[in-house]
């Protein structure tokens, strides 16, 4: 696996960051992108470096399509074709019923969440499809358990953003399937990770733990082992597939 290149966004915390970790054990020349938090980001890189690995830090909203360009650019000459994209960055806002939320939160929420996952699904598709002279490649969407339980009470326009990353998902799959571009997701439960804060609580893994089967929070590192196994050789007939990781819920 040495020598391909990985763009993971929003990996400077979280599932990004432990994704970004685990590409780079496995050889991955990694891009990091991130938003505000320079130092986050460049830590993670620096572990990789540390480690023998390859890495670079991007600055990009991934919700702007000129930023998005300007990413892949930066990777394009930085590390080379991009082999694997990870559409990891999202946001969600306080916690509220829906009769609380106005247009403005709504259009934070869905630009990050939906027109992100989009705009770099098209530059990696411009990159890897043979169609437009690549070798193939894989994309990786990270979903939530919010896209099947719907979030109610706390934010279900967030989960609604995570139910359209799923159908990007098996739309995108079938449209480049034969141009050598495999297009999945993982589907997260409740994972131990900054995101909750964001959200106004904190420890709210520690208070719904209770209603999953294994009666314990996920670590980021368990779901990046399912985005790197996503991404693998090993997974070469799979395409379109939503994998839950989410301890039996």
């Amino acid at each position: 696996m040495t020598g391909r290149v990985i763009v993971i966004t929003g990996g400077s915390r979280g599932i990004g960051a432990a994704t970004a970790r685990a590409a780079a054990r496995l050889g991955y020349a990694v891009c990091i992108n991130y938003l505000k938090d320079r130092a986050a980001a460049e830590a993670v890189a620096n572990e990789i470096h540390i480690g023998g690995g390859k890495a670079i830090i991007v600055q990009a909203d991934i919700g702007s399509e000129p930023q998005v360009a300007g990413l892949f650019g930066t990777v394009d000459r930085e590390l080379g074709r991009c082999d694997a994209l990870v559409n990891n960055a999202a946001t969600l806002e306080a916690q509220m019923r829906l009769e609380s939320m106005d247009a403005a939160r709504l259009q934070r929420v869905f630009t990050t969440n939906i027109s992100g996952p989009f705009l770099c699904s098209k530059e990696a598709v411009r990159r890897m499809s043979r169609r437009h002279g690549g070798e193939g490649g894989a994309i990786v969407n990270v979903s939530s358990g919010a896209a099947r339980f719907g979030s109610p009470g706390e934010y279900i326009d967030y989960a609604a953003s995570k139910g359209a990353v799923e159908t990007l998902t098996v739309g995108l799959a079938k449209e480049v399937a034969e141009e050598g571009i495999r297009v999945n997701a993982v589907q997260p439960g409740f994972i131990y990770t900054d995101l909750h804060a964001k959200g106004g609580e904190p420890g709210r893994v520690d208070r719904v733990k209770v209603s999953v089967p294994m009666q314990r929070g996920g670590r980021p590192e368990e779901v990046a082992a399912a985005i790197l196994w996503l991404l693998s050789d090993e997974a070469s007939y799979v395409t379109g597939s939503i994998l839950t990781v989410s301890g039996g819920r």
